[in-house]
């Protein structure tokens, strides 16, 4: 596809949250018309602040007006005149979950749309949703919600789309159709995401932001190729600046010897102590490549009998709840993923029996519970990082705390931060953190992959697939499951 005018450019821009701590510094990128636009870097580095910061540069719109615009500290973001912008979030605002399908959409537009019906209908068939327009967004799985994200960016037409980890939550089919239509989309999309398969799909171009200098780099080329890329410039720059070491050291060692010496051998040591200096003005800042938590186990509680019973199982059907029998126990070392396809009540069966809301579905008295919820809600907000690692902990120690945290890139700095602040990747590993002090003997994992650095999931997949507790597991990510080693599986779809 040609690229046209440039629709969106970073001219030096700068944005601090903190006076004296900047997340972006003299950013510089322009992005084309009809360009497919990758945005990666590191959990917190600040993806979704560019975002942001391209909305409030348009002036916001639609339910992102209020909370979701931000103005750069310094230097000037430019949008192609007339061009509307759209955004998909990763999260629905709670403030919607009590509005119906048609009153959700109506909301994207300033005025009434009086074909608004048609248009929701046509928008949800793109998504592969089907609902009645007066159904409440409250009643939405995960995977269905994540749709109507996306429906509520679409149906603007916007001449830029921003996709905020749109594949989080949806499956197989989902991440297919959606894949297709990014690639037909005759317009300007801009993703961030860390499902490097799905970007590899339809990327032309990457704006990497280096949470080391807090630049964007811009490159061209698809998302496996830009990270090759980066790998090659980070293996030219340590070997260069290897070659220039042994020479400033050789020479180093030929100054002493000649310094020492009279006459011409002098001026040979002046000579070299200059050639000394200009190796040293060349040496290069390698770049560093994004962090990478460090292996870790999660410590199981000890436990003998049965941790989970379930008799029954709510299977949504017509948009009807249906119970359904069943006959399960789970025991330390068992793992059991529930499938299904989106909407069918794998989420609500996971958080009825986290939560004891079912006497159907019940987790043994005195079983210590880690639950990682899709959207976090399971999370205070309000805490601090702290408080939140050590509410769950028997015997809170202040250094096994702040070292749990370090271990997630949660440095002593954001541990003081309210878990609201953190970015949704951040608050992703502070799950994992919180597992790792909790030491459960039952895991609830509710995509557990969401949110999470493509680059931290094989570490995670191999603490979990070690944990010697029990595992009740829903994923849409095929490659994890195996990776985590759950066998087992309970189809809601095939329950009769």
């Amino acid at each position: 596809m040609s690229h046209g005018n440039v629709i969106l450019r970073f001219d030096q821009v700068s944005f601090y949250y903190e006076s004296l701590k900047p997340l972006l510094d003299e950013a510089s990128f322009s992005v084309r018309e009809n360009a497919k636009i990758t945005i990666m870097g590191q959990n917190g580095a600040g993806k979704s602040t560019i975002f942001k910061l391209i909305l409030g540069a348009a002036g916001g719109g639609g339910h992102i007006a209020q909370d979701m615009t931000l103005k750069p500290t310094s230097g000037k973001i430019s949008i192609l005149k007339g061009a509307s912008i759209g955004i998909a979030l990763q999260v629905m605002p709670k403030r919607f979950f009590e509005s119906t399908v048609l009153e959700y959409f109506e909301s994207a537009f300033p005025e009434k749309n009086y074909s608004i019906e048609r248009a929701i209908k046509e928008v949800l068939e793109v998504v592969h949703l089907t609902t009645p327009l007066e159904k409440k967004i409250k009643d939405f799985s995960g995977g269905q919600l994540a749709r109507l994200l996306l429906a509520y960016a679409l149906i603007q037409e916007p001449d830029i789309l921003l996709l905020d980890e749109p594949t989080n939550n949806l499956d197989a089919d989902g991440i297919d159709h959606l894949t297709g239509f990014l690639m037909g989309y005759q317009k300007t999309v801009i993703v961030i995401s860390h499902d490097a398969n799905f970007l590899n799909c339809f990327t032309d171009g990457v704006l990497n932001l280096d949470v080391y200098t807090k630049k964007v780099e811009q490159y061209v080329g698809d998302y496996f190729d830009v990270i090759d890329q980066i790998a090659s410039r980070i293996d030219r720059e340590q070997r260069k600046n290897a070659q220039l070491l042994k020479n400033i050291q050789d020479r180093k060692d030929k100054v002493n010897f000649f310094s020492n010496k009279g006459g011409k051998m002098r001026r040979l040591a002046s000579k070299l102590r200059d050639e000394v200096s200009e190796d040293e003005e060349n040496m290069v800042d390698v770049k560093k490549d994004d962090k990478t938590i460090r292996p870790f186990m999660i410590p199981a509680q000890s436990w003998s009998e049965a941790m989970v019973e379930i008799s029954s199982v709510g299977v949504i059907s017509h948009h009807e709840r249906i119970a359904k029998p069943v006959d399960l126990k789970l025991f330390r070392r068992n793992r059991l993923q529930i499938i299904g396809p989106n909407g069918i009540g794998k989420s609500t069966l996971l958080k009825e029996l986290a939560l004891g809301e079912s006497e159907d579905a019940v987790i043994s008295k005195g079983v210590r519970v880690g639950y990682y919820q899709q959207d976090f809600s399971g999370l205070d907000f309000s805490q601090t990082v702290y408080e939140s690692l050590e509410e769950v902990m028997e015997a809170p120690q202040h250094e096994e705390i702040y070292a749990s945290g370090a271990h997630f890139l949660l440095s002593s700095e954001l541990m003081k931060n309210k878990v609201g602040s953190l970015s949704e990747g951040q608050k992703g590993l502070l799950c994992y953190a919180r597992f790792v002090v909790q030491k459960p003997g039952l895991l609830i994992l509710d995509e557990p992959t969401n949110h999470i650095n493509f680059r931290h999931l094989p570490i995670i997949a191999k603490a979990i697939a070690d944990y010697e507790g029990a595992i009740i597991l829903v994923s849409h990510m095929q490659e994890f499951v195996d990776q985590v080693g759950i066998r087992d599986t309970l189809d809601l779809s095939e329950l009769s």
